[in-house]
């Protein structure tokens, strides 16, 4: 297995740091640290948080991030490209490589799959550097030339000795290239096909001396995707020349890919910006737009806007640990959390006009009044924390994406899975739209959702037998194996979906609907083999296989084995722990997921972040750490969770020890840092962890702010002896939504070891 920074942090046995002593032993990290302003001060809301952003973190590895351009949640994500494929490249970029071939203007965060890379620009000083296909016009970078931070980037193309700088709006890119003398010249490439990406059909045509518009249609993860843009340069090109490429496409209309040559004659040091809206609508929505966010060609002014919209966000969460006097770990740790606080605002993405309107999946234009449309859903991943975490940070966007979700999917006629640009990929498992819907409704963030609307929806998807197995796990009473793959991961995920859509049920007063989706969200226990003490595959006859290896990864379970989806019972877990025997037995279960090591097992791409069979690059056990707040033993939980935080997020480029999928990864350290977790996320509460500053202050809107502070802490004392809200001692082990959003003060007693035993 490849490995990086956190897989190189292992002992003997493979386990990372796996005891008390050797957590103890891990050192300054431990000190934990973050955010003075390193002058006495308390940060302030004026601080400058972008500077602690490292948008390379994650590039590395398997973080599959990209280092471009983006405002929050922004529908263009303006970013290198290297010009290979492959699934280091994913994201368009990969730390190690030495190319650079283009600067497209969409990405995916952190994901599995390769798509998007829409409207590539590339800066070129004649003769063109031209390598093999893929790869064609490109130029050699090296990394003591980029700078990276929240919303803006720049890197000098080594091959023809020009500056290329980035930053963006909601839905326009701004690209600023800085030439040398002589014959350059810019390239708009809308033929390229990388990764699960290919050209349809493409169309550029020139509206005046400086302005050009057109299009890219694609298909690939993205079915049918459909791209416009408008672009003004901030000088007249001198000639355009047209390359045409014939595309036959199968089953369809054949197609042209098309890339345009735009001339200049230039002296040293002159600049070109560039500005680029997209419309997920038609030419007329990018120039619409251009005209209303692409005003003007002072590239610094977007940039300076781009930093303000991030520094907004960011000082949601102020840091202070003015305890440790080490300013670069101090710096180390700053740049971890908010790094991590950029990347889990990434997506999902704004998807549509400035005037509202958006094309939907059912291929028609509609249009969002008094709300924004969003894109990009990587449900199955991010239900469990980036939601969440969107309903205190910001529920108006929160509720918004709620809003989203229900509107595709009437327009598409079931719930979505993983939609983006106006598509559903039917990505992954479940219908875990549901839980982020219920969600914002039972938090009253969901207004703008028609909850009628949006339950007939949640059941109708529910219902619909011909989808997934459906049919097996309602006669059934799980998805048996044998069939389409997952079976197992299936049962699990829809029991957990099904309890959601009977908390909607109940709060609407829909009691039959309510009794018959809980007792469907107790499927799960109908694939749990009491024999073995484990979830495991079960074929159509009822029967579990001989002889099953829990350690293996299989077929009938998704991206996992069966200790990784042991403790996938959110919405139950008294209900998971009777089944496992009782508190006692629950424990061990628990400890030996976390310590038990099979090196005969290959361990396939998506298993990395390991603790024992413990897998948090992964996301189907990134609750377990918490599952302690259940025991006798608490303390366990904080060891788990001080060597994931401080050993499995670093900044580094390799900093991020798994896909960072669209934000997941990051936000569970968000939470996990400020001490508190959503292990069911539609539970209304927040499991108890240890937090990693000694204060925190949370910007929950309203004038409102809800403190964690921990005054003890150190790295002896990192274990929870008591906790404290508002100044009343808090006898259970969770912190509700209410509470936080209301504001107030969250003590941490903190102390070692033995006075916690």
């Amino acid at each position: 297995m490849k490995t990086n920074k956190a897989a190189r942090r292992v002992n003997g046995t493979g386990m990372i740091f796996a005891g008390t002593a050797a957590v103890a032993g891990a050192g300054v990290l431990l000190s934990l640290a973050l955010g003075s302003c390193g002058d006495g001060r308390v940060c302030g809301t004026d601080e400058d948080l972008t500077e602690f952003v490292d948008p390379m973190i994650g590039t590395d590895f398997t973080g599959n991030t990209y280092p471009g351009a983006q405002v929050p949640f922004g529908m263009v994500q303006l970013s290198p490209d290297n010009g290979l494929p492959g699934w280091d490249r994913i994201s368009g970029y990969f730390y190690p490589d030495s190319t650079i071939a283009g600067f497209s203007h969409t990405h995916l965060s952190g994901t599995g799959a390769g798509d998007l890379y829409d409207v590539s620009f590339m800066p070129v000083r004649r003769p063109l550097i031209v390598g093999e296909e893929p790869l064609g016009v490109h130029s050699k970078f090296s990394h003591s030339s980029e700078e990276a931070k929240a919303g803006f980037y720049k890197v000098h193309l080594t091959d023809y000795d020009i500056d290329v700088e980035l930053t963006a709006t909601e839905r326009c890119g701004v690209q600023r290239y800085t030439f040398p003398e002589g014959e350059c010249a810019v390239i708009l490439n809308l033929a390229k096909s990388m990764n699960w990406d290919r050209t349809t059909d493409s169309h550029i045509e020139v509206i005046d001396s400086v302005t050009v518009a057109g299009y890219r249609y694609s298909d690939g993860w993205a079915r049918n995707q459909k791209v416009y843009f408008a672009t003004r340069f901030s000088k007249p090109f001198a000639s355009v020349a047209y390359e045409h490429t014939p595309i036959k496409n199968d089953g369809g209309e054949d197609g042209t890919g098309t890339v345009a040559t735009f001339d200049y004659q230039t002296g040293k040091g002159e600049q070109l910006t560039v500005v680029t809206a997209l419309s997920p609508t038609g030419m007329a929505g990018a120039l619409a737009n251009l005209k209303a966010e692409g005003l003007g060609n002072d590239f610094d002014v977007y940039r300076e806007n781009a930093r303000d919209k991030w520094n907004k966000e960011l000082r949601k969460v102020e840091l202070d640990a003015d305890n440790l006097a080490d300013e670069k770990v101090r710096s180390e740790r700053k740049t971890v959390f908010y790094t991590a606080l950029y990347h889990s605002m990434l997506a999902p993405t704004v998807y549509c006009d400035v005037n509202g309107d958006y094309a939907g999946p059912d291929g028609k234009i509609h249009h969002a009044e008094g709300w924004t449309n969003y894109s990009t859903f990587s449900l199955w991943d991010t239900y469990r924390a980036s939601h969440p975490l969107f309903t205190v940070l910001d529920p108006e966007r929160a509720g918004d994406m709620a809003k989203s979700l229900v509107e595709f999917g009437l327009q598409l006629g079931r719930l979505p899975v993983w939609n983006m640009w106006g598509g559903e990929t039917d990505m992954m498992i479940g219908y875990h739209s549901a839980p982020v819907i219920v969600d914002a409704i039972l938090k009253g963030i969901g207004g703008k959702v028609d909850a009628e609307k949006a339950l007939d929806l949640c059941v109708a998807t529910a219902r619909k037998g011909d989808y997934r197995q459906l049919d097996d796990y309602m006669n059934l009473g799980y998805v048996p194996s044998g069939k389409d793959g997952w079976s197992m991961s299936k049962t699990l995920e829809y029991a957990f979906d099904d309890y959601c859509i009977a908390q909607l049920a109940l709060k609407l007063g829909k009691r039959e609907i309510y009794d018959e989706f809980m007792t469907r969200a107790a499927n799960y226990t109908n694939t749990f083999n009491p024999a073995t003490g484990f979830f495991e595959p079960r074929d159509a006859e009822g029967k579990f296989p001989e002889g099953f290896v829990h350690e293996a990864y299989v077929e009938d379970i998704c991206e996992s084995n069966a200790w990784q989806y042991l403790f996938s019972v959110q919405h139950d877990l008294p209900g998971l722990m009777k089944l496992m025997g009782g508190k006692e037995h629950f424990e061990a279960k628990l400890d030996s997921m976390f310590s038990y090591v099979d090196e005969d097992i290959e361990l396939p791409i998506f298993s990395t972040g390991m603790l024992g069979q413990y897998a948090h690059g992964n996301e189907p056990g990134h609750h377990a750490a918490y599952l302690y707040n259940m025991t006798d033993n608490r303390w366990k939980g904080a060891d788990r969770l001080y060597e994931i935080m401080n050993n499995l997020y670093t900044a580094d480029p390799d900093g991020i020890c798994g896909n960072d999928d669209c934000g997941q990864m990051s936000a569970w350290y968000v939470f996990s840092a400020l001490g508190f977790y959503p292990v069911n996320p539609v539970g209304g509460e927040y499991e108890l962890g240890v937090p990693m500053f000694r204060k925190a202050t949370v910007d929950v809107g309203g004038g409102k702010k809800f403190v964690v502070k921990a005054p003890e802490l150190s790295a002896e004392n990192r274990y929870v002896k008591s906790v404290s809200l508002n100044g009343k001692p808090l006898s259970r082990s969770s912190v509700t939504h209410a509470e936080i959003m209301n504001g107030g003060e969250l003590v941490f007693e903190m102390a070692p070891l033995e006075e916690v035993k």
